[in-house]
């Protein structure tokens, strides 16, 4: 809980209520998808190919990708630009290693714990003390690798979306969009629990957000006090997302292509990171990545307030189509891919162990 620091939300999204097909059935917003995903296939030949976009990560970034898998194949010269992380496995000496990690990377609290295979912010959490973590770790079974990483303590959060076809000097910038949580301030009378209920956008989905702070529903925050309601920066965790595909610049794009040319043969994907202001940003300088996701990663900016249920689906087609095609030119430099069948053993495998994770922060 902090106190609110004006401007460091859109304050027309933050007013703004959730449109009526952002929390539908997921075979809403993804079944044209898989239709254009096996037209594509049928029309390639081969239903993995969009796979090969990125043929050094296990089904290029599909599902069932390591984190840590991606982000160890950074040379030591890119590692300013990413936050550090340590990867342990969780079980009866979780805390020991813990610790241990966060010595060798010289981290203090707060640290981000999440889960190394996952996708839509399964598991993240920000841990603040030592008992949180001990909590938190007590909540996974044995044997699962989680990712401890230093907290940026960056403001601004965005995702960038970035493509190059295989013969492309340079790469594009296709996407960019800033994340950010709703929150509720404090009167000194109501509840959290009725204050959420009030908010303009949380009250229209409160089970997006209630269940994630039970335990504190009752608590009366003290007035002028913010309470963020989510951590995670994924949509369907209840962030919220701005377009601002309109601030790219050169230096931004140069400086992205840069780092990511240096993940071998890496053309498709998003890059999530936080940054110290929009100005530094746009000049491609003082912001970390937290994580670099393969091609199930999303152009977010179709999360967007005011975006359209048929601009989401053209916006999967376009960035699935680049997918496939970006594969195909890949095909051609002698590449293969592993078929629909290993696609679909690293999904399952994935959904198992998501199924497996505590909530998300």
């Amino acid at each position: 809980m902090t106190t609110l620091d004006a401007g460091t939300l859109d304050p027309c999204q933050e007013d703004s209520t959730a449109a009526p097909w952002e929390y539908v059935a997921s075979w809403i917003i993804y079944g044209p998808l898989v239709t254009f995903w096996i037209a594509m296939g049928l029309r390639y030949r081969d239903f993995a190919i969009a796979t090969l976009a990125n043929p050094h990560i296990p089904t290029g970034g599909l599902c069932g990708e390591s984190k840590s898998g991606i982000l160890s194949q950074f040379p030591t010269s890119e590692s300013t630009w990413v936050a550090p992380w340590q990867v342990f496995t969780t079980g009866q000496d979780s805390m020991r290693r813990a610790a241990d990690a966060m010595e060798r990377l010289d981290l203090s609290f707060p640290v981000v714990l999440k889960p190394d295979i996952g996708c839509k912010g399964a598991g993240v959490r920000l841990i603040r003390t030592q008992d949180r973590l001990s909590e938190t770790l007590a909540l996974y079974p044995d044997n699962i690798p989680v990712m401890i990483q230093h907290f940026i303590p960056y403001e601004g959060e965005a995702g960038i979306f970035y493509s190059r076809l295989p013969n492309e000097d340079i790469g594009q910038i296709l996407s960019m969009t800033f994340k950010s949580s709703p929150f509720v301030v404090g009167n000194g009378v109501s509840t959290l629990h009725e204050l959420i209920l009030d908010h303009p956008r949380a009250g229209t989905v409160p089970h997006v957000y209630l269940p994630r702070l039970t335990g504190r529903l009752d608590e009366v925050p003290s007035p002028g006090e913010v309470v963020s309601l989510v951590f995670t920066g994924n949509h369907s965790k209840g962030s919220l997302f701005r377009d601002a595909t309109h601030l790219i610049t050169p230096a931004l794009t140069k400086r992205i292509d840069a780092i990511l040319r240096r993940l071998p043969d890496s053309h498709h994907g998003r890059v999530d990171l936080r940054f110290a202001s929009v100005e530094a940003l746009r000049e491609g300088r003082q912001f970390q990545i937290i994580e670099v996701n393969g091609i199930d990663s999303e152009p977010i900016h179709m999360w967007a307030s005011g975006t359209t249920l048929a601009s989401i689906w053209r916006t999967q087609f376009r960035f699935y189509g680049r997918a496939f095609r970006i594969g195909a030119l890949m095909r051609q430099r002698g590449f293969r891919s592993k078929g629909a069948f290993d696609m679909l053993r690293q999904w399952r495998r994935q959904s198992a162990l998501i199924a497996r994770y505590p909530s998300s922060d």
